[in-house]
């Protein structure tokens, strides 16, 4: 199975199913969901059988593919997946059939949007995180993680919601300049790296054998050169992700997108800032990491503590879980510069059940306001009786996002915050404040959108029908799964964080232990 190009499958279908699309003739558009449908099911079929052939215990890099691709820049197209991109490839590969068939009649609703540009982008999407998250090579990531903002900012200035007062275009302009301007200084990093590459004879590209050399000591830069450089990737990184402060474009985004453009933008296309964190900036610059873990975990905190609190004041549905996701990311940060191993797998499997229970709140939500006109949640109240399976989805899934035990992201949030316990007790401390107001903002939530006498208008609401219940159902279920039995996917992860502090020389702790007393008590 390693010898097949199955890596570049996972994106070279996508791609050929959205230029199928595009070329189309207009009598055989009425099709074009069912083909953007199957082609991610096809992209689904290859991650699972990637999964089920992947050796936990066996090399770091599994299906790796390597060929030559601009020789003169000492740049390769090289692709290979460790158990931290696995569990994020599968995760992609869940989400976007899910999100297809939520987002079915979003670009049907306005007769002036085009159904099959709207399918083809969402598949340019995934195949642009694909190739970030399998790629070897730091120039063939790069040049992706730019190029995906392209069909990402499409979605939302052209098929997010009602385009009042140009919000919609604000946003999305909003969006891409604040991340071209991250890629614009990763871009001036990515090319200081290179340049500081030449001493091991040739400027490279290669991510592993740039790895190898620090770790080996044989390629030695400069501490400030290499502090720059590490500015330069997190920057980049921590727009994408985001951090704060550099977190303002995601409410607007959020909030004028369709929801599915919206859980593809905060639970998969943000996932590839968080991932390169942990890849990129602390395999390449391990010294560089532990001078600015301080400041980074400080800034991850406030962003918990700062999300959470502004997500409280929302009087916006879709506002309100954009600002969750701002809190969710703060943990993942927190947890990758922990610099601990329940750190770090905590982070990757927060990523992965970040992702569920995002979509599956935000999704309903969307459902919601697609019934009822309004995402303002002072004109909803007593819907659990007149759609009381909506409701009670509903709960389950925000529930999951303020960590219940049982549920997917209680036990990455819980290893996420023993992890950096054990290293920065302080830090710990205050995210857990995070817990508290997470239970006020999402069960508040509730209380006023789905509890209560049946407010004026939504008397009528019908509840969710099949299409519907085919996309929360998988959703729910995977989020029992991982809270219950999360062991499969940790015995992937746990391998990739064990290498990752190995290259960096960074071990756990050693647990403090009482001394005797000496008294004999």
């Amino acid at each position: 199975m390693s010898d097949f190009p199955w890596l570049t499958l996972l994106w070279a279908v996508p791609v050929l199913g959205a230029v199928l699309i595009l070329t189309l003739p207009p009598r055989l558009r009425p099709h074009v969901k069912w083909l953007a449908l199957g082609a991610s099911l096809v992209v689904l079929a290859i991650a699972i059988g990637l999964a089920v052939g992947f050796d936990p215990g066996g090399a770091q890099y599994q299906f790796v593919e390597s060929r030559s691709w601009i020789p003169a820049f000492g740049t390769r197209y090289a692709l290979g997946v460790d158990g931290i991109a696995l569990a994020l490839v599968v995760l992609t590969a869940v989400l976007l059939p899910l999100l297809l068939i939520a987002g079915w009649n979003d670009a049907d609703e306005d007769r002036r949007r085009a159904t099959h540009r709207y399918v083809a982008l969402m598949l340019l999407v995934e195949a642009m995180v694909m190739i970030s998250f399998t790629a070897l090579d730091i120039l063939l990531f790069y040049i992706f993680f730019e190029a995906m903002l392209i069909p990402m900012y499409f979605l939302i200035a052209g098929f997010g919601g009602p385009a009042e007062a140009g919000l919609r275009s604000r946003a999305a302009v909003k969006f891409l300049l604040y991340n071209l301007a991250g890629g614009l200084i990763m871009l001036a990093a990515v090319i200081g790296l290179y340049v500081a590459t030449t001493d091991m004879g040739s400027g490279t590209f290669d991510f592993r054998e740039i790895v190898a050399a620090i770790s080996s000591g044989s390629l030695d830069i400069d501490p400030t050169v290499a502090k720059a450089l590490f500015l330069g990737f997190m920057f980049a990184f921590a727009v994408k992700a985001p951090l704060w402060p550099l977190h303002t474009w995601l409410p607007d985004a959020a909030v004028q997108a369709t929801p599915a453009g919206a859980v593809l933008m905060m639970a998969v296309v943000d996932k590839v800032g968080t991932f390169a964190m942990l890849r990129y900036c602390v395999q390449l610059f391990p010294d560089a990491t532990r001078y600015f873990t301080p400041l980074i975990i400080t800034l991850a905190v406030i962003g918990i503590v700062y999300g959470a609190i502004l997500a409280i004041g929302q009087t916006d549905m879709m506002r309100l879980i954009a600002y969750t996701s701002i809190s969710h990311f703060g943990f993942i940060i927190l947890g990758i510069f922990a610099l601990t191993s329940q750190g770090q797998a905590g982070s990757t499997l927060y990523m992965v059940n970040h992702g569920i229970a995002t979509a599956a709140l935000m999704l309903i939500a969307g459902f919601l306001i697609t019934r009822r006109g309004t995402r303002n949640i002072a004109d909803y109240g007593g819907v659990q009786k007149v759609a009381p399976i909506m409701a009670g989805t509903f709960l389950v899934a925000g529930l999951a996002t303020l960590s219940l035990p049982g549920l997917g992201p209680f036990v990455s949030e819980f290893l996420v915050l023993i992890g950096t316990f054990t290293r920065y007790p302080v830090a710990a401390v205050c995210a857990t404040i995070a817990l508290v107001l997470a239970a006020i903002y999402v069960l508040w939530m509730y209380q006023r959108i789905m509890t209560g006498p049946v407010t004026a208008g939504n008397e009528k609401i019908p509840d969710l029908k099949r299409r519907e219940l085919a996309v929360v159902a998988p959703l729910i279920a995977l989020l029992l799964v991982l809270g219950i039995y999360p062991k499969p996917v940790m015995d992937v992860i746990d391998p990739a964080v064990g290498h990752t502090l190995t290259v960096i020389d960074q071990r756990d702790p050693a647990p403090a232990v009482a001394e005797p007393d000496g008294g004999g008590r």
